[in-house]
């Protein structure tokens, strides 16, 4: 017999019947007169019922189905007259493929998500993080599904390079040296290296976005960064996703359009099909999560100077809130406690904080006319933070040149890079979003190492 899933059996309106479903047990209660065994696939977050007439097998075997095994069970699917389900299935078959011993660390009863972090590997068949990863897919298809309508094309940028998108030298190094040879004596040999020069992990897929940029009109790549920052808190992680679109003749206003119009996209496609699994985590991780996602999508984004939030922040200490950071003067970088302020308790809605001061922000960005500040537009979220970073980029060729000598950058490293502005050079944007931190504030979960498969950090 074809196996069903659970999630289609829940759906079916055709009774009395036999079906095969299999799955792992998320609880046994167990009688003299009957036994119910709640059964799930990862298809749904709902369990079916297994009604099991003890007298039915051994009872041994039966004793021996508890939380977490995996079994296959044929049996009729009925209406269920209990409350809770709709269907349930009279068991006539039970097939043990898997047993699961007492010392299974994810035994039906409150964990917290320290704990559980401690079994990354084993977390994923609880009811909370099936619901994560099932919103993750989906927010997955939102992204692909959102840009091949808009006509974007998807990019591949490569995983190894030997620039630094950002330039802040925070990368894991790649050789096929052995260094604790040949670093010996401080001088690293790396023309003996496999590309015969230093090599890292990329930070970004952006500069190589932009080559995608200058010749598609339009792209998006969507794929793992890794960032080597020491920074241990619940936002930041070392290998993350990141979606990147880059758009030829993009100008300021229009990038944050896009940028507003693409997150709403997200959020209303796990409004709408994901139901379920935001109901649960509504009801068990974040009683406003569906209020928040709600309003994200009716609300107009705020758009704001950093000059202007800076004066807010200002404006705010002066009248009693206190910051962990101190609010000092025009040019600092702001924290995320200062973002969530502006985002939580002064506008109660996502802002679009621009033209950010030079010092603080990357190479690339165009700097506007008073040559302080950069058409930067960066997207602050609930809970969050900053969720996007974006900028319309420099296309000058003379300028870029100056910024990155400015920086104490090495031009020849960006001689391909700069090739787009001195062959053809056209106005263009983009922005990064990290992708665990939209699956953060869509799924409601606190910690960023709670929405990723398994996590290897420190």
């Amino acid at each position: 017999m074809k196996r069903t899933k659970i999630v289609d059996a829940l759906k079916s309106v055709d009774f009395n019947h036999d079906i095969l479903v299999k799955g792992w047990v998320r609880s046994h209660r167990n009688s003299k007169a009957v036994d119910f065994i709640a059964l799930n696939d990862g298809s749904t977050i709902n369990n079916i019922q297994i009604v099991v007439d003890p007298t039915s097998m051994d009872a041994e075997a039966l004793r021996s189905i508890t939380t977490g095994a995996c079994i296959g069970v044929t049996g009729t699917l009925v209406q269920s007259q209990g409350a809770g389900q709709s269907v349930e299935i009279q068991s006539k078959a039970i097939e043990i493929y898997g047993l699961c011993p007492s010392d299974y660390p994810m035994q039906k009863k409150g964990q917290s998500f320290e704990y559980m972090r401690k079994y990354a590997h084993l977390r994923l068949r609880t009811n909370t993080f099936g619901a994560v990863f099932r919103i993750r897919h989906n927010m997955a298809i939102a992204i692909h599904q959102y840009f091949h309508e808009h006509g974007y094309y998807y990019f591949h940028t490569p995983l190894i390079t030997a620039s630094d998108a950002e330039g802040a030298g925070e990368m894991f190094q790649v050789t096929t040296l052995d260094l604790s040879r040949t670093g010996k004596t401080g001088e690293v040999p790396y023309e003996k290296d496999f590309f015969g020069k230093k090599t890292s992990l990329t930070v970004s897929g952006q500069l190589e976005g932009e080559l995608g940029a200058t010749a598609l009109g339009g792209i998006y790549t969507f794929g793992p960064t890794f960032r080597a920052e020491n920074s241990n808190t619940p936002r930041h992680l070392a290998e993350f996703w990141m979606i990147e679109p880059e758009v030829a003749f993009l100008d300021k206003d229009e990038l944050m359009d896009l940028e507003e119009d693409f997150i709403k996209f997200c959020v209303r496609w796990a409004l709408e099909h994901c139901k379920d699994d935001l109901e649960f985590l509504n009801k068990m991780i974040d009683k406003n999560l569906l209020e928040m996602l709600q309003s994200v999508i009716k609300e107009d984004f705020v758009r704001l100077t950093y000059t202007e939030g800076i004066e807010i922040l200002q404006a705010a200490v002066k009248n009693g809130k206190k910051f962990e950071f101190p609010v000092t003067e025009w040019g600092m970088d702001l924290s995320s406690e200062h973002e969530r302020y502006l985002v939580e308790e002064h506008f109660k809605r996502p802002v679009i904080m621009t033209d950010y001061p030079s010092e603080i922000k990357a190479f690339y960005m165009k700097k506007n006319a008073d040559g302080k500040t950069m058409q930067g537009t960066d997207v602050l979220f609930p809970r969050i933070g900053e969720i996007i970073g974006g900028s319309v980029r420099e296309e000058s060729y003379e300028k870029l040149v100056a910024e990155i000598k400015a920086r104490g950058m090495a031009p020849e490293s960006y001689s391909w890079y700069l090739d787009t502005r001195k062959y053809g050079s056209c106005p263009h944007a983009g922005f990064g979003l990290g992708f665990e931190r939209l699956i953060l504030f869509v799924t409601g979960m606190q910690n960023i190492r709670d929405v990723i498969p398994r996590s290897e950090e420190r």
